[in-house]
């Protein structure tokens, strides 16, 4: 039997692209029931099993805030020898301090491209947000740090309706000349469309950020994670965030659903001839694994398809 997807390049495309997996963080911290912290570790080493060689661990934040990840000093010393990367989340100096403690080497910090979306996840301005990332991100440098800056609402917010993509551009502008190394677009109620995403990128490139700084994250909320990707991968974005099987979505905007399915983003590169270096199958194991535990199935279409078929 032919091996399924065939296939068939399409022109303009990367030829690797390199998957941001943002279940065990972004997608356990919007579960209800808080997930055991032998099942995180062993997820994540599934993850990794399955050929994921980025895969964001945990959230150091304070336990009453987010307190799904409240066990992030037990989860670090349980995955410290699985080979990928480990970035975790760091809203501020002392959460540096403890990811630091435990052998993080690459963090993130969570701005916002608008005031509202700011102020309910953060409780500041986006000018206050941003100053208090700055030594943050200075001494994560120092200490040899890699770091991201992840942006959210920056095509649409549930409270300020469209966001101009020159709002967008600036904090984006702002958060690379802080030192962050690479900014993550953050469409957190999947209101962005293809064009909307290209207009986007290509203003980002004229203000000099080039799409090897960036990174793109889509909610599937409109059905159009999967089209948003595409067309940044043609204008040259080759990081792209995922989450397995689908989930998470954003504990301060209701409006947001899951993210982009990892087993739906490689089933598409997989018929592209783009190298991911991730096994769909073995992925797709992990995560009817980890819906098991979860007490519901994975909202992704691929997950559901090739589970029917073979498990």
């Amino acid at each position: 039997m032919m091996t399924l997807p065939m296939t068939v390049p399409a022109p303009g495309l990367p030829a690797r692209v390199r998957i941001h997996e943002v279940g065990p963080r972004d997608g356990l911290q919007n579960e209800k029931a808080l997930v055991p912290v032998a099942v995180k570790a062993e997820f994540i080493r599934r993850l990794a099993d399955a050929g994921l060689t980025t895969i964001e661990a945990t959230s150091f934040v304070r336990p009453e805030w987010v307190p799904q990840l409240a066990d992030a000093e037990q989860l670090m010393p349980l995955i410290d020898d699985v080979r990928a990367r480990l970035p975790v989340l760091v809203p501020n100096q002392r959460g540096l301090d403890r990811a630091l403690a435990l052998g993080a080497r690459e963090i993130a910090v969570f701005g916002s491209a608008t005031e509202a979306f700011a102020k309910a996840n953060l409780n500041r301005t986006v000018d206050e947000a941003l100053a208090m990332f700055e030594p943050v991100v200075t001494a994560a440098r120092e200490a040899g740090v890699t770091v991201r800056g992840y942006l959210s609402m920056c095509f649409g917010d549930p409270w300020e309706g469209p966001v101009p993509i020159s709002q967008t551009v600036s904090v984006s502008r702002r958060l690379i000349d802080m030192g962050c190394d690479e900014v993550s677009l953050g469409d957190t109620i999947g209101v962005a469309t293809p064009g909307h995403v290209q207009e986007l990128l290509a203003t980002l490139g004229e203000a000099g950020i080039p799409a090897e700084r960036l990174a793109v994250h889509f909610h599937d909320t409109y059905g159009q994670a999967l089209a948003n990707t595409l067309a940044a991968l043609q204008y040259g974005v080759t990081t792209v965030d995922a989450s397995a099987g689908g989930l998470g979505g954003c504990p301060y905007a209701k409006s947001a659903t899951g993210n982009l399915a990892t087993e739906d983003l490689v089933w598409m590169l997989d018929g592209l001839g783009i190298e991911t270096g991730v096994d769909i199958r073995r992925l797709t194991a992990t995560s009817v694994w980890m819906a098991r535990h979860l007490g519901r199935p994975s909202p992704s279409r691929t997950v559901r398809a090739l589970s029917q078929k073979e498990m």
